[in-house]
């Protein structure tokens, strides 16, 4: 361990708003409204608020693998949720979503809107509502939410836990990176040992737990999360890098990790999606040229 000295915590926790590295902007004790703002509603069924981090880039590519399996019912309209700049206290995202994290659905297919929050909850409700991506009985719709539900379980040590202090804390802390990096590894131990005699997480079809977990573990092993690739050696995951860049390949994915993402490459950013066409025509660099 280093020499760094020992935190004693204090009798009563108070809140230092400097502190937190960051994303200290964005995190803080109290729930609710911070201001009010109103959301734009398109065109579509569903409205989806979101940011493509790898929660908001789950839902997004279920709506484009619907679409691409048929369902003309599943357009969206999908706007940009800027959490950098306190998009999510808005009041009337903190009405659709009282926890104030992406994504946030509400869905006006019905008499009523109904809102939809929590990612693993708007998979759930697109696969039960279009009959895909979720068996509807028996042993393959258990072990389909077990591992959904061990996604949203486990994910947390993977980012508030391991990315926050390797990728984004104000100081490297030897004790906390460690404890991160061995639970992560363990979590990639878990999925390269059920991969390695099956297609997909849940067996040999693709589901919603598939659709869960790869925005985080796939994106991790691939190179995309942290840039933590090498320090957590993901080559040795070989069933899990298998699995990650055979659903890396479908097309629905590729055009789903695009919607709502306002960083990286320009032509990989498609901050809001309203029609299909405009993966050919809205991404940001026909919006926003490069300089030359």
């Amino acid at each position: 361990m280093s020499d760094q000295p020992t935190y004693t915590p204090p009798k009563v926790w108070t809140w230092e708003q400097e502190s937190g590295g960051q994303f200290a902007s964005i995190n803080r004790p109290i729930a609710g409204a911070t201001h009010d703002k109103e959301l734009p509603v398109g065109k579509h069924p569903f409205q989806l608020y979101s940011l493509a981090t790898p929660n908001g880039v789950k839902v997004t590519v279920m709506f484009e693998e619907l679409l691409e399996k048929g369902h003309e019912g599943a357009e969206y309209d999908a706007w940009l949720i800027n959490i950098g700049e306190g998009d999510q206290f808005g009041s009337d995202f903190v009405d659709i979503n009282p926890n104030s994290k992406i994504p946030a659905l509400m869905d006006r297919s019905g008499q009523e809107p109904l809102r939809v929050f929590e990612s693993a909850s708007i998979l759930m409700h697109l696969a039960e509502k279009f009959g895909e991506f979720l068996p509807k009985e028996g042993p393959a719709r258990t072990e389909t939410l077990n591992w959904l539900f061990w996604q949203m379980g486990s994910a947390p040590y993977l980012g508030g836990g391991f990315g926050h202090f390797y990728a984004y804390a104000p100081e490297k802390w030897e004790y906390p990176i460690n404890r991160f990096a061995m639970e992560a590894k363990r979590q990639l131990d878990v999925l390269d040992r059920e991969l390695a005699n099956k297609t997909y997480i849940a067996g040999e079809d693709y589901t919603i737990a598939d659709i869960a977990i790869w925005p985080w573990y796939g994106q991790l092993v691939l190179g995309r999360l942290y840039n933590a690739a090498e320090f957590l050696d993901v080559t040795s995951y070989k069933n899990v890098l298998r699995w990650a860049e055979a659903i890396d390949a479908r097309p629905a994915v590729s055009r789903g990790r695009m919607v709502n993402r306002a960083f990286g490459e320009l032509q990989f950013q498609l901050r809001e999606r309203h029609d299909a066409s405009d993966f050919e025509t809205r991404t940001q660099d026909k919006l926003e040229p490069a300089a030359e």
